[in-house]
């Protein structure tokens, strides 16, 4: 399908019912948003860019006037035959994930919503993850392209709607996890997949130690995992693949499968944070752990585990973060303060010198007057 003129937003008949909107007012929108960035740089007044807010909990702190990306949201091209999806970076989630249903496809990696308002941009922007992520890869894994405004005003185009080796920076890939201290992210393609014909969730009561060893038993044989979760002494794993395919694994395997409505809720809550293990207490922090799937339990506290052992989430108060930074890097992993944080402790694991130095070389590329976002992702950045 050819790509729509500049300022239209193009939408085929199955995004209609979907109730994705679409108008031809996003050239003004653009222009709008580049002038505000531009006249901020020229004030040295900070930004923070924010779509539809669920994940402002994200990050270390929120600080500067509101940029608003939501007056960017449609979709400006869809051919399920290619396997791609360009958007703008205000449209919603649940919107888009609506229209690909239609066609049977799906964002593979199962951004988490935090409800109902999320959108494409902040998805990217916040580099998170769902249940597949072990199996199928990250975000930044099915990010084609992306077009952004810096800190200059200036619209600049990243990647394209095909998969390519990059050499040097692949920024539109960069974008993902950068929280917006680049740059407002203005579209996005992203590559998209058929849902699998046929899914199926068994359950196992096993202590966290015998699931760790049972998931890296089955991932050594050619089963068709897609996802897997374990807390309170119950693994859930999930399998995608053909009818066939997952028969044959359920014998295999064995445990309790689960009636596909009860399944795909736990699914969802688990993506979406909303089991029961995620309610924190008004002491306690919920820490993202990420270490190797063949990784020791931690024991530092009420654990649940995902990606085939590789995430671990804790609920422990800000004050343990020496020790849980400690226990992490001993595995050869690190630790994030994901929610709950007391605005005081670091929400990300500090970067190493060399690694420093590249990150404040970006930012002053990007956005040299230092406007977005600024103490989103470190206190000093």
């Amino acid at each position: 399908m050819a790509r729509p003129p500049a300022g239209l937003f193009f939408v085929p008949g199955a995004a209609r019912a979907a109730g994705c909107r679409y108008h031809d007012g996003m050239e003004a929108a653009l222009q709008s948003l580049a002038a505000k960035i531009t006249q901020a740089a020229a004030r040295g007044r900070p930004l923070r860019i924010r779509g539809g807010g669920t994940k402002d909990f994200y990050g270390q702190q929120l600080h500067g006037e509101l940029l608003d990306a939501r007056p960017l949201a449609g979709v400006l091209a869809y051919e399920p035959s290619e396997l791609v999806v360009t958007v703008g970076a205000g449209t919603r989630l649940r919107e888009l994930e609506a229209l690909l249903a239609e066609a049977g496809q799906h964002l593979p990696f199962e951004p988490p919503r935090f409800g109902v308002a999320g959108t494409v941009g902040g998805a990217v922007a916040a580099g998170l993850s769902g249940p597949a992520r072990a199996s199928v890869g990250a975000a930044r894994d099915f990010v084609l392209g992306a077009q952004l405004i810096n800190g200059r005003g200036e619209r600049l185009n990243f990647g394209g709607q095909v998969m390519k080796n990059v050499a040097g920076y692949d920024i539109s890939r960069l974008l993902a996890g950068s929280l917006g201290t680049l740059g407002l992210i203005t579209q996005l393609s992203l590559k998209v997949l058929p849902r699998a014909p046929a899914e199926a969730t068994l359950v196992f009561a096993l202590s966290e130690t015998s699931a760790r060893q049972q998931l890296n038993r089955w991932c050594g044989q050619p089963l068709p995992l897609s996802a897997s979760a374990w807390a309170d002494g119950q693994l859930w794993v999930r399998l995608r693949g053909a009818q066939a395919a997952l028969a044959s694994a359920c014998r295999q395997m064995g445990g309790e499968r689960l009636d596909e409505p009860r399944a795909q809720r736990q699914w969802d809550a688990l993506r979406d944070q909303t089991l029961p293990f995620f309610r924190l207490a008004p002491d306690e922090a919920l820490w993202r752990v990420s270490v190797p799937d063949t990784a020791s339990p931690l024991n530092l506290g009420p654990t649940l585990v995902e990606w085939h052992g590789a995430q671990r989430w804790l609920r422990l108060p800000p004050a343990e973060a020496p020790r849980v930074r400690e226990v992490a890097a001993r595995l050869g992993g690190h630790a994030t303060l994901f929610r709950g944080g007391d605005g005081v402790t670091p929400v990300f694991t500090p970067l190493t010198p060399p690694l420093a130095r590249i990150h404040q070389a970006l930012k002053r590329e990007f956005d040299p007057a230092g406007i977005f976002c600024p103490g989103r992702l470190t206190p000093d950045f």
